[in-house]
């Protein structure tokens, strides 16, 4: 096969996309504007870089993000094998070595001789098989020729991460490392504040000051992004019911509860960094420091990233993209994935660069190509991108997308039926493509 795929972004969907379309022999030119052009995000130039946290949520298989991976895994998917092979602790949750698992991702890329990486932007669509995965800190240029290409206004909604401090920093006397339940070993560093501390906390969190967006037509928070301090300002125990819940903690040292607990993740496997897990923010960095060291263990944190918000960008995807993540009325092989094409998270990303790889190898040797049923999470989430008739946001893995089980009134018990029920489907979708050499 001779055929070369254009693949515009060097994140996780492009990534993915390109890995698929090397390994059945489609040679791959990936492009990736940075260092030359930068993002408010980005913190280097690596490819698949994890620009917010470093976790690709859990693995248990009754949760939507668990039945997504294993049937990714099923798929043939190559980032979560090597994101696996860069796990740091975070007890059922896959979290990775952020820059240990670039490495990897671009040593198996340059592994294939067909692999050619452009650190150049892509300013103008050249009419050539192309999948644009620019992610939703997608260039000005790139946004323009979208809007172009789509017909449509673009569409923004806010995103925040979270920031990470130096562990030396870390008032250890006023902390202890423990998992919710006494599961997960010592896998999460937990910060406990007793009621003074937290109401002192929360007055100044709900009243800091934020910085002013700028260049925004649409000024929309996503839920699963939502700054804390936003989240806070809903009510006093909102957060505390939330990311700074205590249930199920107790310090192991003391047997003492405490009224709200921050849990922090290692950051990478030195285990010399941490993340405030649920700490997205949109405050200044002085009012983070400020603020946030009002947490006991943080009184004298050094911060080596400071939250910050920046800007997503996501096309109308029902009226522009069929459910391979193929624009409908473009005459040569276009695919847009990631999460421009309206996925939300991480694996979500890794799955539509899977299918768009997938479907642009079939395309060029003339087979059809077809994702899984309804019943998968794979094919509910390219359903709803494709063909969502409401309001269109962006969606991540759930079961609320899938077909409903009736008269399982156990929640767990229920959400494992729809884990086996995927997996049975899928593998019947396997096996028939297999039979049509898909």
């Amino acid at each position: 096969m001779s055929d070369t795929v254009k693949v515009i972004g060097g994140g996780l969907a492009g990534c993915e996309c390109s890995l698929q379309l090397l390994k059945r022999g489609v040679r791959v030119k990936l492009y990736e504007m940075r260092p030359k052009t930068t993002t408010g995000a980005h913190s280097t130039d690596m490819l698949a870089e994890l620009v917010c946290s470093n976790s690709l949520k859990s693995e248990e298989a009754s949760t939507a993000s668990g039945l997504l991976k294993d049937e990714l895994d099923m798929m043939g998917c190559e980032l979560l094998e090597l994101a696996r092979q860069c796990r740091v602790p975070s007890g059922s949750a896959l979290s990775v070595d952020r820059e240990k698992f670039s490495r990897a991702v671009e040593s198996k890329l340059a592994s294939y001789d067909g692999f050619e990486l452009v650190r150049e932007e892509v300013v103008a669509l050249e009419d050539s098989p192309t999948v644009i995965a620019t992610g939703p800190l997608t260039s000005k240029a790139m946004a323009d020729l979208l809007a172009e290409l789509t017909g449509k206004d673009r569409l923004y909604f806010y995103d925040a991460i979270a920031p990470i401090v130096s562990a030396d920093s870390i008032d250890m006397s006023k902390a202890y490392y423990g998992g919710r339940y006494g599961k997960g070993g010592d896998d999460y560093l937990n910060l406990p504040m007793q009621r003074d501390d937290y109401e002192a906390f929360f007055k100044e969190l709900v009243n800091a000051k934020t910085v002013i967006l700028h260049d925004f037509e649409k000024k929309e928070l996503f839920e699963g992004c939502m700054p804390i301090e936003e989240m806070a300002k809903r009510g006093s125990d909102t957060i505390r019911f939330g990311p700074l819940k205590p249930v199920g903690l107790r310090n192991p040292v003391t047997g003492e509860k405490a009224y709200a607990v921050v849990q922090l993740r290692r950051e990478n496997l030195a285990g010399d960094c941490f993340n405030l897990v649920g700490f997205q923010t949109n405050l200044t960095y002085p009012e983070q420091k400020r603020v946030f060291g009002m947490i006991p263990a943080l009184k004298d944190a050094e911060f080596l990233r400071y939250g910050v918000m920046h800007r997503n960008t996501y096309i109308h995807s029902p009226t522009t993209l069929n459910e391979c993540f193929r624009v409908k009325k473009s005459p040569t092989p276009l695919y847009i994935a990631g999460q421009l094409s309206g996925v939300e998270g991480y694996v979500e990303s890794i799955m539509s660069g899977l299918i768009a790889g997938q479907a642009m190898a079939c395309e060029l040797v003339g087979k059809q190509y077809s994702v899984p049923d309804g019943e998968t999470m794979i094919g509910a989430i390219a359903r709803y991108i494709s063909a969502c008739t409401d309001d269109f946001k962006p969606m991540n893995a759930n079961f609320g997308i899938l077909p409903p089980i009736e008269r399982i009134r156990d929640k767990k018990d229920r959400k494992l039926r729809y884990h086996d029920r995927a997996l049975k489907s899928l593998a019947e979708y396997i096996k028939s493509s297999e039979q049509n050499n898909i």
